[in-house]
């Protein structure tokens, strides 16, 4: 028994706790995303064949 008074915890007990904090990370990540999207003004959709991407095509060709 530890000094403290208390029995170490068991591996299962530290694998939810650690569960429990990952989720609540998670769910922090989440709702910070949603915010962030709502603020965020909506983008044009990219189609194929657009000229959305113009700009980061480059040319190959050499002449």
């Amino acid at each position: 028994m530890p000094a403290q008074g208390c029995a170490p915890k068991g591996l299962l007990q530290q694998m939810e706790e650690l569960m429990a904090a990952l989720n609540a990370d998670l769910s922090q990540l989440d709702a910070d995303l949603q915010h962030s999207a709502d603020r965020t003004p909506p983008a044009e959709p990219v189609t194929p064949g657009s000229r959305a991407y113009e700009s980061e095509r480059s040319s190959d060709r050499s002449f």
